[in-house]
C-alpha cells in the first residue's frame, strides 16, 4: 500500500507539470493583458510595471522564472491585488470553498444513499419511482437554475434562509443544497443499483434466514458492498463539488476561492489563474488517491498493483 501511494504521489509531478505548462502558455496567448483594462498610464509607468512582474521578458524566460518560483512554493504576487500574494489569497479563501464543498458532499451522500437504499427495498413501486424521478430532475437541472429558484422561494418568499454571505447557519443552507443536489441525484441512482445487486446475494438471504432484522441486514451486511459504486464516484464528485462551486459562490456572494478564479479570468490576472489551477489540480489528484485507497479497504477483491 505504501509503495502504491508513493508511486501515485510521484505520478502527480508530470501531471502537474503538463497542466501548469498548458495553462501558462494558453493564458499568455489570450488577447489582452493584465493591465490593458486599467486606467491610462504613461508608457514609462507601464514599462516599469511590466518589468516588475517580468512581463517585458520573452515568454520562455517568463515561464522558467515562474516555474522556478513554483518549485519553491511561491505562486507569485497577484496582479489585481498587488499588496497580497497568490498564496495568501488561496489560504484565506479556500477554507470557505472547502467548507462549502464538504457540506454539499455530506448532504449529497446522506440524502442520496438514503433515497437509493429505500428505492432498492421496494423496486418498481411508488417508493422506487418517486425518489428516482426526483433524482432525474436533480441531474437535469443545473446549479444556475436551482440556485435562483431556491433564493426566490425559500429566501425571498418564505424568508426561511438568507440569500447571501457565509456567516451564520441560515446563510449556508441554500448554497449547500444548490451545490449538492446534482451529486445527490447521481448518488441516489448509484446506491439503488448497488443495493439491488447486493440484496440478491446469497449471504443476504442467509442473514434473513437466521432472523436478522431488515435494519441489521441493510446496515451491517448490505451497505458495505452496496455503497461501493458511490465510493468510486466520490473522487470525481468531490472534484466537481470543490472546483465547480464558482457559480454557487457568485449567486450567494460567498467569499470563496471561486470568486478570485472568476475575477482573475476576466482581469487576466496570470498568477492568480495559474495558482488556482495548480492548487485545484493538486487537490483533485490527491483526493482521487484517497478514494482509491478507501475503495480498496471496502472491497477486499480489489488488489493494488504496486
Amino acid at each position: 500500500m505504501l509503495r502504491y501511494i508513493a508511486k501515485r504521489l510521484l505520478g502527480m509531478i508530470p501531471v502537474l507539470l503538463i497542466i501548469s505548462s498548458l495553462t501558462f502558455f494558453m493564458i499568455h496567448k489570450a488577447p489582452g493583458g493584465p493591465f490593458s483594462k486599467d486606467k491610462q498610464v504613461s508608457p514609462e509607468v507601464l514599462k516599469n510595471i511590466e518589468k516588475h512582474y517580468w512581463l517585458d521578458r520573452p515568454i520562455p524566460v517568463q515561464y522558467l522564472h515562474y516555474m522556478g518560483n513554483v518549485l519553491k512554493g511561491d505562486l507569485g504576487p497577484s496582479f489585481k491585488y498587488p499588496s497580497r500574494t497568490v498564496n495568501e489569497l488561496i489560504a484565506d479563501s479556500f477554507p470557505v470553498s472547502l467548507e462549502l464543498g464538504c457540506y454539499a458532499l455530506l448532504f449529497a451522500m446522506f440524502v442520496g444513499v438514503i433515497l437509493g437504499s429505500l428505492a432498492s427495498l421496494r423496486p418498481n413501486t411508488i417508493f422506487d419511482y418517486a425518489p428516482m424521478s426526483l433524482s432525474m430532475i436533480g441531474i437535469c437541472a443545473p446549479t444556475f437554475v436551482i440556485g435562483p429558484i431556491l433564493v426566490l422561494v425559500f429566501g425571498n418568499y418564505f424568508k426561511w434562509f438568507n440569500t447571501g454571505g457565509w456567516d451564520s447557519a441560515r446563510d449556508k443552507v441554500l448554497p449547500v443544497i444548490t451545490l449538492g443536489l446534482y451529486y445527490c441525484a447521481y448518488i441516489a441512482r448509484l446506491s439503488r443499483g448497488g443495493m439491488l445487486e447486493i440484496m440478491n446475494q446469497d449471504f443476504i438471504r442467509t442473514a434473513r434466514a437466521k432472523g436478522a432484522s431488515t435494519f441489521r441486514v441493510i446496515v451491517l451486511h448490505a451497505m458495505r458492498g452496496g455503497v461501493l459504486p458511490v465510493v468510486s464516484f466520490l473522487g470525481p464528485a468531490a472534484a466537481g463539488i470543490i472546483t465547480g462551486s464558482f457559480v454557487v459562490e457568485k449567486i450567494f456572494r460567498i467569499p470563496g476561492l471561486g470568486r478570485f478564479f472568476v475575477e482573475s479570468a476576466f482581469g487576466r490576472d496570470y498568477t492568480m489563474m495559474m495558482g488556482t489551477v495548480l492548487f485545484y489540480a493538486f487537490f483533485v489528484i490527491l483526493f482521487n488517491l484517497v478514494v482509491d485507497v478507501v475503495q480498496t479497504w471496502l472491497n477486499p477483491k480489489i488488489t493494488i498493483d504496486s
